[in-house]
């Protein structure tokens, strides 16, 4: 990307301050004027000066030049301090507005996004974080440097190089001969810089993500006594964002001192050329400072333009990187218009999935889900249920094959009318900072406290919450685990949907309260289109219909007598959760129960 396509892809965010950008730029014409008032005050004062003295006058009749400079010099002050303050403020304020539309521009983006872009290698958590936090950082300072830095002093240098021209053209063409090496050098500087700065980039992604899985692992760090090595792994992240920025700096330093050998070159030829005009009798002694003055405001910005263009540089490095996330178009889940009524059943035919990291999780998935009926899958870890949940709750699409729902193509229904009418419960639910009442209020944002309070009376949770110092209104990640768990329940029991999907929505939970939470799900379960994924014999045994997988494809499937008889995967799954279990001792503990209760 180079500057021109970056000020493209900025123009939507700034269009909507254009009024500001207008009060800048009038301000900045102002400005550069301003700033010449020196060069030819300076040339007015000596020349009249010398004027005097050749003859033989002296203070009292140099009274009106000295009060003259003093009004003019004063009053271009008075002026500037109003401008600077104007191109300051509008600045920053255009810089402010601007950074909290990115902000909110990109957050509004990638909420949109399928699962399968944050699951990609190079979108984990602390990489998105450190190119949006530093992309935001980065367009914005662009914002700033181009209204408060470069525009002013390129301005400046415009008008200071064309009033050179005015006055003489050969030390006009000396100060632009100047300019186009000085750019050359500064562009050949971004060229070495660039894959040194990617590299930097990348650096800072990895330290970052490094050090937010060190904080969400370090239960686990410490349980293994593993300090050492995740320190290690952190050592060797840091030194080579060192040697990184040691390449940078080194190569940085190099061209800025060729520049500032450049620019003085310059200046040394201005003085020289000047000179040889004034001894020559075609100027003024005045026009030496006048020269002098006037390339100091043309190197005024070369002065200045290695800290920009490093700024720029780095600005365009995360800028690509923050765009590259805005403009993933690919990935924007891609709402249709067809909103039909629900009924619930899902008809699988020839699904494949492939993970992003190439692992094929589905394999030619073929199934019936009917409505109002409960559908359990069965399989073991990594078997794909999980996927197939996230493939019906619409998280990914298949590669090939079609998932409908009534006998509509999935990928044609809307997606926020689908989740409307999906309740998912997982293994492990996110709880949000903030109150339990909001927590659970989550599943319907304009619930009532009544129902809020009914929703987790049947989850099992309102006498836990009751005992709480500040009830519904205490912190919900203070909660255990289970406890966690039921509020999830109890968002799903508040939004009240046709369909549920349930993966594993008991694990988290002691006996009872499982023994609790099954009554209340088997009461919200009637009448609704149930998947239900789960190692509880119970609420497998309790489905209408089962579909066992293995490896990503559907293995056996039937009802639950029909499947156990097959002598199956269903079979062995079965006999391996009641044996985990121990069924067999605690039948014979319910039959010695009885019959001690017969004996007395």
């Amino acid at each position: 990307m180079n500057l021109w396509q970056l000020f493209q892809k900025l123009k939507p965010f700034v269009r909507p301050y254009r009024l500001l950008v207008i009060a800048t730029l009038i301000l900045t014409l102002i400005g550069s004027l301003t700033a010449q008032v020196n060069a030819l005050t300076l040339q007015y004062a000596v020349d009249s000066i010398n004027r005097l003295v050749e003859a033989g006058q002296g203070l009292a009749e140099g009274w009106q030049i000295l009060i003259t400079i003093s009004a003019i010099l004063l009053g271009k002050e008075i002026i500037n301090a109003f401008v600077q303050f104007g191109q300051k403020f509008y600045g920053e304020k255009l810089r402010i507005f601007v950074s909290q539309d990115l902000a909110q521009g990109i957050i509004e983006k990638f909420l949109t996004y399928r699962l399968a872009f944050f699951n990609q290698d190079n979108n984990q958590a602390g990489k998105l974080q450190t190119r949006i936090d530093r992309g935001i950082g980065s367009l914005t300072r662009l914002v700033q440097i181009f209204f408060i830095d470069i525009l002013p002093l390129f301005t400046s240098a415009i008008i200071a190089l064309g009033l050179m021209y005015w006055a003489n053209f050969y030390v006009g063409l000396v100060a632009s001969a100047i300019v186009p090496i000085y750019f050359w050098l500064t562009y050949k500087q971004a060229q070495k810089l660039g894959s040194w700065r990617r590299n930097l980039r990348d650096g800072r992604e990895r330290k970052s993500q490094g050090i937010l899985s060190i904080i969400n692992s370090i239960t686990v760090i410490k349980s293994f006594n593993r300090e050492n090595i995740e320190s290690d792994k952190q050592l060797k992240l840091q030194k080579e964002l060192t040697d990184n920025q040691m390449h940078t700096r080194q190569t940085s330093f190099l061209f800025d001192g060729l520049k500032t050998f450049i620019e003085q070159i310059g200046i040394v030829l201005i003085i020289i050329l000047t000179a040889y005009f004034v001894l020559d009798g075609q100027m003024s002694i005045g026009m030496i400072m006048y020269h002098v003055l006037l390339f100091n405001n043309v190197s005024a910005p070369i002065r200045s333009l290695h800290r920009i263009y490093d700024e720029v540089n780095d600005a365009m490095i995360y800028s690509e990187s923050f765009f590259q996330i805005l403009e993933a178009d690919d990935e924007i889940e891609a709402s249709g218009a067809q909103k039909p009524a629900i009924r619930g059943q899902f008809n699988l035919s020839g699904v494949e999935f492939y993970y992003p990291n190439g692992h094929h999780a589905l394999k030619n998935i073929e199934m019936c889900i009917q409505p109002n009926k409960i559908t359990a899958l069965v399989g073991l870890s990594g078997a794909g249920k999980s996927t197939l949940i996230s493939l019906l709750d619409k998280f990914y699409e298949p590669q090939q094959g079609s998932i409908q729902l009534d006998g509509v193509d999935l990928k044609d229904i809307d997606t926020q009318y689908l989740r409307d009418h999906i309740g998912l419960v997982l293994q492990k639910n996110h709880i949000f900072q903030g109150s339990i009442f909001d927590n659970i209020r989550y599943g319907k944002t304009d619930a009532t406290q009544e129902e809020v309070i009914q929703a987790a009376q049947k989850a099992s949770i309102h006498e836990q919450i009751l005992q709480l110092p500040q009830g519904y209104d205490s912190d919900a990640l203070m909660l255990s685990g289970g406890q966690q768990q039921r509020i999830a329940l109890a968002r799903m029991f508040l939004k009240n949907p046709p369909i549920i999907f349930l993966d594993e929505p008991t694990a988290s939970l002691d006996a009872i309260a499982t023994e609790q939470i099954k009554q209340s799900l088997d009461e919200i379960k009637q009448g609704r289109t149930v998947v239900i994924i789960s190692h509880s014999l119970s609420q497998i045994i309790d489905a209408d219909y089962t579909y066992v997988m293995k490896e990503g494809a559907i293995a056996e499937h039937g009802e639950h007598d029909t499947l156990y008889h097959q002598d199956g995967v269903y079979k062995e799954i079965f006999d391996a959760m009641a044996k985990s279990l121990n069924i067999e001792k605690i039948a014979r503990t319910f039959e010695d129960d009885a019959e001690e209760e017969t004996h007395s």
